[in-house]
């Protein structure tokens, strides 16, 4: 998508000529001035978006692995065996981070982020988990073709697994308990 900012220059360059110097408080320097303003808030906007949905794209992209080698749909007790993997990807540096802080010293924040998280994770675990549908047979297909984009997940089905085995429906994007 072209910036706003670059039409903007474009224009008073046409109008002005390309060696004609803006007055620091004129018509065309506020003009650039909004431009550049715009530009930068859709670049933060999309930079926070793309930061929030970060964890769902490794989570699903988790399950897309677990499910390279086979064509069938999954049975509960192998998705929630899927769950257990994802919930202990981050044992082994949280370990290496605790052996390596010394007695009586504070956790690093790495080492609380990572706690936290997975204080979060296991909380959602017990309500329910949102994952791919894995027990959809055409679902697991798709998922297996999945491209790694934001925007191509809208066609997958989504499911949320309780930590006692029940499974229901969800919707994509996540949004609480959906």
């Amino acid at each position: 998508m072209p910036s706003r900012l670059s039409k903007v220059q474009k224009h008073i360059t046409k109008k002005k000529g390309k060696n004609a110097s803006l007055h620091e408080n004129s018509r065309d320097t506020k003009r650039l001035q909004r431009a550049s303003g715009r530009d930068d808030k859709l670049n933060r906007l999309t930079t926070m978006r793309e930061k929030q949905n970060r964890p769902y794209l490794i989570r699903v992209k988790h399950f897309q692995t677990c499910c390279q080698d086979h064509d069938l749909a999954f049975p509960i007790d192998e998705i929630q065996a899927f769950i257990s993997q994802y919930l202990a990807r981050d044992d082994d540096e949280l370990a290496t981070l605790q052996a390596e802080r010394r007695a009586g010293r504070p956790p690093s924040t790495r080492e609380t982020l990572l706690k936290q998280n997975q204080v979060t994770e296991q909380g959602e675990y017990t309500s329910g988990f949102w994952l791919p549908d894995l027990q959809d047979v055409d679902n697991v297909k798709m998922l297996k073709e999945w491209d790694g984009k934001w925007a191509s997940l809208g066609q997958l089905k989504f499911a949320r697994v309780a930590k006692d085995g029940h499974a229901r429906e969800s919707i994509f994007p996540p949004k609480g308990l959906s």
